[in-house]
């Protein structure tokens, strides 16, 4: 088991399998409905990138090759580790909650206590006041070290103001946190043809990853496959998941583990 970290520097949106309304949703978790990156996105698009030396053997053989088989790699989905919430008094905070800390500690095979709920890394002793709640200065425990739950490696990643919310807060705010953007359609006379529509996205500065390793058939093969993974990640310091490409959407910093 290994993992990938994402830091995300532009909106992130991965079609959703419903829209309700005018809001063009993205995908997410059935069981908690929090937002994540389907594992199939994140194969399509390094496979894309990978060299075609190398692409069958990491990833496997398409239906155009004659026969499907399996790669040597298996990818997770991305998950939310930490997330930005607007805050009228520091800023930005980001937030994340036990679940989440739990789940990425079980993968990155970590062993440190996981936080208490309302607990903060912010110093100073005054309420945190967050776009859609307020958290009293009473009840945080201000101050924590949350090193051991910020995996940067040396990178670029400004998670300096952070919180561990209840599970059911945590979802809320990600929730509200979402961003946003509207869209309409215009003639050729630029007038407003039918009605609009709002489309999410996971917003910049979130910090995710995904889990990776070598599937059953690598056998032999699995030090040479992981190798040629690693370099393939490597070549670049960015990737672009999602669509959107044109509009500059999706694209992320990533690191390994």
């Amino acid at each position: 088991m290994n993992l990938v970290y994402l830091y995300l520097i532009a909106p992130l949106h991965t079609g959703g399998s419903t829209q309700e309304g005018n809001l063009l949703g993205i995908a997410r978790e059935s069981h908690t409905e929090l937002p994540y990156i389907p594992s199939s996105t994140i194969r399509g698009r390094l496979r894309a990138t990978a060299e075609e030396t190398i692409r069958p053997l990491l990833f496997g053989t398409d239906l155009k090759d004659g026969e499907l088989e399996q790669g040597d790699i298996w990818i997770g989905d991305g998950s939310i580790l930490w997330i930005p919430v607007p805050s009228l008094s520091h800023g930005v905070v980001w937030v994340t909650c036990p679940m989440l800390l739990r789940r990425w500690q079980r993968l990155s095979g970590g062993s440190d206590t996981i936080p208490a709920e309302y607990s903060t890394s912010i110093t100073g002793g005054q309420s945190i006041y967050l776009k859609d709640a307020i958290l009293k200065d009473s009840h945080l425990t201000m101050g924590q070290d949350f090193t051991p739950f910020l995996p940067s490696a040396g990178q670029e990643v400004e998670i300096d103001r952070g919180v561990v919310l209840p599970d059911r807060h945590c979802a809320t705010l990600i929730q509200m946190s979402l961003w946003r953007q509207v869209k309409i359609k215009l003639d050729e006379t630029k007038t407003v043809d039918g009605g609009f529509r709002y489309e999410e996205a996971i917003p910049p500065d979130t910090l995710m990853y995904f889990p990776w390793g070598v599937t059953s058939k690598a056998k032999g093969s699995a030090d040479s496959s992981q190798e040629s993974f690693r370099t393939l990640l490597n070549q670049a310091s960015l990737l672009q998941i999602g669509g959107q490409e044109s509009l500059g959407r999706g694209f992320v910093q990533h690191w390994l583990a």
